[in-house]
């Protein structure tokens, strides 16, 4: 009784599990907060140092404004989240100790969903700001979008955000893959060796004589211990979700992640055998979580990339231009059709251009990419129906694109099943074996019965019969009266 009463005590209720829940929300909440902080930061950064190199008295640097700012600005993201990713990799599994999880199952589950998490907003969030965010909070001429009142935001290049899309996810991709995944699997064992020769040089000469009787399961126990399989699986999670989620935009994103897991393998091969301790052993049935994740970075990749060929690339302003405003059926004054008129005379007080009459004449009229209405309309400046055409046309394009996508898919997993078939025939066939090795067992046991006659069969009932019990005679209550 005292132990059970122990254990009830020491049970843990919803009311104690709420604090650690409590935390586990805004401690999410202020990691992902913090995430977008940077990226503001770096978008901010992009903004002020594009408008000090225009500035710039060095004509070959005002010509390669462009790309300095893409560069530095995809370089420094990448630095932001390699740091970010160790940071939230301890906070995740703080986070799910504080949670005290009934078991290492659910304890394994719950820290890789934290970490995926985490680990996914950080590396995707400045993509996905410049893939459908860039260009489309910037207002237009003479109404116009800023921060801190002195700087424009950022806009995409003439041809689009499709391009530093590429160099963005190029970048992240390789230098993940590089750096994190090659380099630091290369270098920090290499580096817990070299300091564990250094103190094995400190030693005295009879501890060197005591280690080399050491037999080899003494020595490995000195090798690194093995964490688990998490930050292995964690590697590839996030490679697939650069593989599938914007490869409209990097269609070389699958040969780098082949070539990467290539080198992968060796490197992965060399530090199980020489570096770590060798794992215990355990039964799986599957994956676990990690199949639920690969399924869903799957389902929400077709998405993306449809949203990604509708609205970030050119493809369906191209469609619509050419098969309902375009003469003859060509391309042939697209450019012009894109491009919106503005007078200069309205502009407001203080943000006119500082030199109108650059060019060498006067400028009344100038064009900018944008679906809107003329200053000689009844609504100057409004958004034209072209837009809205435009606008369906994406959206039928993202419903048509995602449904086409998915039968395929459903499709594909009907042909070809989970399990091939000559592996299902086998299966099927060791079924039948048992079976019939179960008849023939019964079919033995009713052979022997039979051949030990009736009298045999009639003393085996007997025996399985139950023993009858005399009744108890139920007692009366006799009066004395």
């Amino acid at each position: 009784m005292a132990g059970l009463k122990l254990a009830e005590k020491e049970k843990l209720t919803c009311r104690d599990r709420l604090p650690a829940y409590m935390t586990n929300l805004v401690m999410m909440l202020l990691m992902i907060g913090v995430t977008f902080a940077i990226v503001f930061g770096v978008i901010l950064y992009r903004i002020s140092t594009k408008a000090a190199l225009h500035m710039s008295s060095n004509p070959t640097t005002r010509s390669n404004v462009r790309l300095t700012v893409k560069t530095t600005a995809a370089i420094i993201n990448l630095v932001v989240i390699l740091i970010l990713d160790e940071v939230y990799g301890a906070i995740a599994r703080w986070l799910t100790v504080l949670e005290v999880p009934k078991t290492d199952k659910s304890f394994e589950e719950r820290l890789i969903f934290k970490t995926f998490i985490l680990k996914f907003v950080n590396a995707f969030t400045p993509i996905i700001y410049i893939a459908f965010f860039r260009g489309r909070l910037v207002g237009r001429p003479g109404s116009y979008l800023y921060v801190f009142e002195s700087y424009r935001m950022e806009e995409c290049a003439h041809g689009g955000c499709l391009m530093e899309l590429c160099i963005q996810l190029s970048i992240t991709m390789l230098g993940k893959q590089l750096i994190q995944n090659n380099l630091f699997e290369i270098g920090v064992p290499k580096l817990k060796k070299l300091i564990r020769y250094i103190k094995s040089k400190r030693r005295t000469p009879q501890e060197e004589e005591n280690d080399k009787k050491l037999q080899r399961y003494e020595t490995d126990y000195f090798l690194e211990p093995f964490a688990g399989l998490t930050p292995e699986y964690m590697e590839m999670i996030i490679q697939f979700g650069f593989v599938t989620l914007f490869v409209a935009s990097f269609p070389l994103a699958p040969l780098f992640a082949l070539l990467n897991n290539i080198i992968e393998i060796r490197l992965d091969a060399k530090k199980f055998v020489a570096e770590l301790r060798r794992p215990v052993a355990a039964r799986a049935k599957d994956i676990g979580i990690w199949y639920n994740i690969l399924r869903g970075i799957g389902k929400v990749a077709v998405i993306v990339n449809a949203f990604v060929i509708a609205f970030t690339s050119d493809f369906i302003p191209r469609l619509v231009y050419q098969y309902m405003y375009s003469s003859d059926g060509s391309m042939h004054g697209f450019v012009n059709h894109t491009l919106s008129y503005f007078n200069v005379s309205h502009f407001q007080e203080g943000f006119e251009p500082l030199e109108p009459d650059h060019l060498g004449y006067h400028v009344e009229m100038c064009r900018y990419k944008d679906y809107r209405e003329p200053p000689w309309s009844s609504t100057p400046y409004e958004i034209s129906k072209e837009f809205w055409a435009v606008l369906a046309v994406r959206l039928a394009f993202v419903i048509v694109f995602q449904n086409v996508v998915m039968l395929m898919s459903d499709i594909v997993d009907w042909l070809i099943p989970d399990i091939p078939k000559d592996i299902s025939q086998q299966i099927h066939k060791e079924k039948i074996l048992m079976v019939e090795l179960f008849m023939k067992e019964e079919q033995g046991k009713m052979h022997i019965l039979d051949s030990m006659g009736p009298r045999a069969g009639k003393d085996a009932c007997n025996n399985h019969s139950p023993v009858p019990r005399p009744r108890s005679t139920p007692h009366t209550p006799t009066s004395d009266y």
